[in-house]
């Protein structure tokens, strides 16, 4: 099994940052995804960002450009640095961690962290 544990998020006015972190911890494997997907009120869960494990990133294009997505190995840990912030970016954020095995994945979801953007 993976553990995931979201933290940093918060309440903040519009055009602020934020940092979220999720640290991982249990079963690891060497190829992955790390993910970040949000979920706002009465609103279906979207993509929000994706690092792997060769470091390539992608962004949802409501984002590009404000958020960024980066990990720390040795930590076990990623993170969204999310700049310029919206109130539209108001959200639960979800850290999703996706084991890529030669014929399957499995994904784990950790608890997610509310982020407030106010006007």
């Amino acid at each position: 099994q993976v553990q995931l544990v979201e933290s940093g998020g918060g309440s903040v006015q519009a055009g602020g940052s934020l940092r979220l972190s999720c640290a991982a911890s249990g079963v690891t494997y060497y190829r992955y995804d790390m993910s970040w997907y949000r979920q706002a009120p009465g609103k279906e869960r979207e993509f929000v960002s994706v690092i792997d494990s060769d470091g390539s990133t992608r962004y949802a294009d409501s984002v590009k450009g404000r958020f960024t997505i980066s990990q720390d190995n040795a930590k076990n840990t990623v993170y969204l640095q999310m700049n310029s912030l919206k109130p539209e970016d108001t959200a639960m954020y979800y850290c999703k961690k996706t084991h890529k095995y030669p014929f399957y994945t499995n994904d784990y979801w950790g608890q997610g962290t509310e982020v407030i953007v106010s006007s």
